[in-house]
């Protein structure tokens, strides 16, 4: 969104809207439902607006599948006509919520990502061990069903602290209200607990915004209430680094009650870690050690296995790539060498592969 606004005539506009579905349609040209809509796109985004104006929009139903990357994850995808609202309020969510966020937030951020993450993590490492000289510890913890458990009141309450334009809020309660989960109600039911509005579906673009702005709250109590200096995450993982082990167990008590009390959140209790520089700091599919940032074991495997299950396939060579540039970031040149190896060896590679892996 060019032309950022506060008011929810404005954000709703129709220049705005054309904006948003050229951002969603990026990639997704040749989907049925996406070609579908654009059949009577002038059409079908004037009554979109419409129903905003006259408010009497309301979110549609989610479509259910289960992806595996690697592990498995519980997707809800909504309509197009939805997914376009999705990217208007990402954008003016993002442009409110993003300066607000700590620097070592890498998650769904511009210029940040998961590579980024790393290498900050390796910088802390240095200076905390004082170039690999003296001890340090790491303190990893992850939260429990995320996703699935985010409070609903909790959330809406964050967003009213930035956002004041009551028609706005209407909106996004109805993206928020739109998804309910009952792996949370359950998990409540099972605890004897009163059940609520809990969850956001993966699969929104806004729950990645949500997603930030809800554990901004953890991030500005670890930073400023506990002053931790060494301290990054990325969506619901995150790290303290430390010289005292001691502090690590320390801190994972005091997170834990900080999460239950103020969001509603569990950490993980088989998630709970703290790892020595020299054992190797596990983190966002790399490990990190003193002068080397590795591959994760598992990843490896999973990188040979799928290759070898697509050679020949048409969009091998888009894998290819993509996993070339996973070991780019990370000391593997006798990995990517062995890779290499494996698919010049396999006597199916044509001259616009061989041509990329020269280019590594």
């Amino acid at each position: 969104m060019k032309n950022f606004c506060y008011s929810y005539n404005d954000l709703i506009a129709i220049s705005n809207l054309f904006q948003a579905w050229s951002e969603f349609r990026k990639g997704k040209s040749k989907r049925f439902d996406v070609q579908n809509f654009e059949r009577r796109l002038e059409d079908n985004l004037f009554n979109l607006q419409r129903s905003l104006k006259n408010k009497t929009y309301r979110h549609g139903k989610y479509q259910s599948f289960y992806v595996n990357d690697p592990k498995q994850r519980h997707i809800h995808k909504a309509c197009v006509s939805d997914r376009i609202i999705h990217h208007l309020l990402y954008n003016y969510l993002y442009e409110i919520f993003d300066r607000t966020f700590i620097f070592d937030s890498f998650s769904c951020r511009l210029g940040k990502g998961t590579h980024r993450g790393v290498l900050r993590l390796a910088t802390f490492a240095r200076k905390i061990s004082k170039n690999y000289t003296r001890s340090c510890f790491a303190l990893k913890l992850d939260i429990k069903k995320f996703f699935a458990s985010v409070d609903h009141k909790v959330l809406l309450n964050l967003l009213k602290k930035k956002i004041k334009d009551e028609d706005i809020l209407w909106l996004i309660e109805q993206i928020i209200d739109s998804f309910h989960s009952k792996s949370a109600g359950v998990s409540l039911a099972r605890r004897g607990l009163a059940s609520s509005n809990r969850g956001i579906p993966l699969g929104n673009l806004t729950s990645q915004i949500f997603a930030n702005i809800y554990l901004n709250e953890l991030d500005q109590f670890v930073k400023h209430k506990l002053k931790v200096k060494y301290y990054l995450r990325y969506a619901d993982d995150f790290i303290v680094l430390d010289s005292d082990r001691s502090n690590c167990n320390q801190y994972t008590s005091i997170l834990a009650q900080f999460l239950k009390d103020r969001l509603k959140l569990q950490l993980h209790p088989k998630k709970i870690m703290i790892r020595k520089l020299n054992w190797g700091i596990d983190f966002l599919d790399y490990i990190v050690l003193s002068y080397y940032i590795l591959p994760r074991t598992k990843t490896k495997r999973r990188i040979f296995k799928k290759l070898e299950e697509k050679t020949g396939s048409s969009n091998f060579n888009q894998s290819l790539q993509s996993y070339l540039g996973y070991l780019k970031h990370a000391n593997t040149h006798e990995l990517t060498q062995e890779l290499k190896n494996q698919v010049c060896g396999s006597g199916k590679i044509n001259s616009i592969k061989l041509l990329t892996l020269h280019n590594f």
